[in-house]
């Protein structure tokens, strides 16, 4: 049960006062992200020096998970290279798959909070939203 409330103290307090949710005028990589299923839209906005993610941001709008993950995504992700965030993209698209080991659940800090989003099928899309557009966004910057 502890569990349950670290996930919700987590969700609340990302939504209540998200770090990373304002405009980034002057991103080097803007990709709209949408959750077909329930409608959650959000811009990933990442400014990049090389390989190196220097700050990011992202508006829209979409339920309480969306607007979490990808407010504790973007926290992760910043100052690091593009490889170390696409692995922790994979990562965490791991441990929503239910693959991910307890230390590699450990390595992801507050998204681990995320974990039993794999039980509600309905709410994974949702989760995985923010780090499909990261993904993309490096794709499509190739």
């Amino acid at each position: 049960m502890e569990s349950r409330g670290f996930y919700n103290e987590i969700l609340t307090e990302h939504n209540l006062r998200p770090e990373f949710k304002h405009d980034l005028p002057d991103a080097d990589i803007v990709l709209e992200g949408v959750n077909q299923s329930c409608g959650d839209d959000i811009w990933l906005k990442l400014k990049v020096d090389g390989d190196v993610i220097t700050d990011g941001a992202f508006v829209g709008d979409g339920c309480a998970i969306s607007q979490a993950s990808a407010d504790i995504m973007l926290g992760m992700i910043i100052g690091k290279t593009k490889d170390e965030a696409l692995r922790l993209g994979n990562l965490f698209l791991r441990m929503i798959k239910g693959e991910a080991s307890d230390e590699e659940i450990d390595e992801l800090e507050e998204a681990g909070a995320l974990k039993d989003i794999s039980h509600m099928p309905a709410r994974v899309k949702c989760a995985v939203l923010g780090w499909h557009t990261l993904e993309e966004a490096f794709k499509q910057e190739k």
